[in-house]
């Protein structure tokens, strides 16, 4: 019998047409998958629905705009292009800049997930969003918009706790998470193979051979972040797979909501601790 608009949707776990009021999916037997939390989750994680990566391009752009405005009078004006418009040092430490000042003097473990989403200056910024912008799509097509949440959120987690057992003092930037997104696609290409995913995974090498050279070139960069990024991208994409093996799931679903939920909170905590401590310092 053919299933009504009315009574029929895709599982959110499975996606396979089901009724609406079916108590278990016959095909995946994930249970209330008709219940209000699942449909919604499903159709705000389905491609299309929202851009994820015009969202993490926006706030970088915001708090780096911020971190210029609390201090603009020790802003970066030189003619050094790698320290133009630079944020001053305080600013970025207020805002979760992270290393080992901040978490081993003050204990700010939450400057693991805030440092992503600021930068150094303006290049700084320029070359890790147009990174973001060329490489976030394809992920997003290839593992899913919940997916790649996750892959970029906890990459920049992994890339900068690296960073912190390597002792470095004070960084920050999303280079790390970006990294993580490259050794998703080196674990995607290398395993999908074939034509297409040997092509997919040279253009990945490229881009972390790339890094490397960058790393040894500029002295400021931080390639702990780097490396604990791109492994973490790399054992994430083994984890969470892609969806040429198998869509995304409920579970990833709500994994990706959690990770946001938590960067969310993360970054107001650090905008209302900045203004708290600016106003009654």
């Amino acid at each position: 019998m053919a299933y009504g608009e009315k009574n029929s949707l895709l599982c959110p776990n499975c996606r396979k047409l089901i009724s609406a009021d079916e108590p278990v999916c016959p095909y995946c037997g994930l249970s209330r998958p008709g219940s209000g939390l699942k449909k919604y989750l499903s159709q705000t994680f389905s491609e299309g629905s929202f851009n994820i990566v015009k969202v993490i391009l926006y706030t970088n752009i915001a708090f780096y705009i911020l971190s210029l405005v609390l201090n603009p009078y020790k802003m970066g004006v030189s003619m050094n292009p790698l320290t133009l418009l630079s944020p001053s040092n305080e600013g970025v430490f207020l805002l979760g800049a992270t290393g080992t000042i901040p978490i081993s003097g003050y204990g700010r473990w939450w400057t693991l997930i805030s440092a992503s989403f600021l930068h150094g200056g303006i290049l700084h910024i320029f070359f890790n969003m147009m990174a973001l912008f060329q490489l976030g799509p394809f992920v997003v097509h290839e593992f899913g918009t919940s997916r790649f949440s996750i892959i970029y959120l906890l990459t920049g987690v992994g890339g900068f706790f690296l960073s912190y057992l390597a002792g470095v003092p004070l960084t920050l930037g999303a280079s790390a998470s970006i990294c993580g997104l490259i050794g998703a696609v080196l674990y995607y290409g290398k395993s999908r193979g074939g034509f297409y995913g040997e092509a997919i995974f040279k253009q990945a090498m490229m881009w972390t051979i790339g890094l490397v050279l960058i790393g040894f070139m500029i002295p400021a960069v931080n390639n702990w972040a780097h490396g604990g990024g791109l492994f973490t991208g790399i054992v994430l994409g083994f984890l969470l797979r892609y969806n040429d093996v198998t869509m995304e799931s409920f579970v990833h679903r709500v994994i990706a909501v959690f990770c946001m939920g938590v960067t969310a909170v993360v970054l107001l905590w650090a905008l209302f601790q900045t203004v708290f401590i600016l106003i009654f310092r």
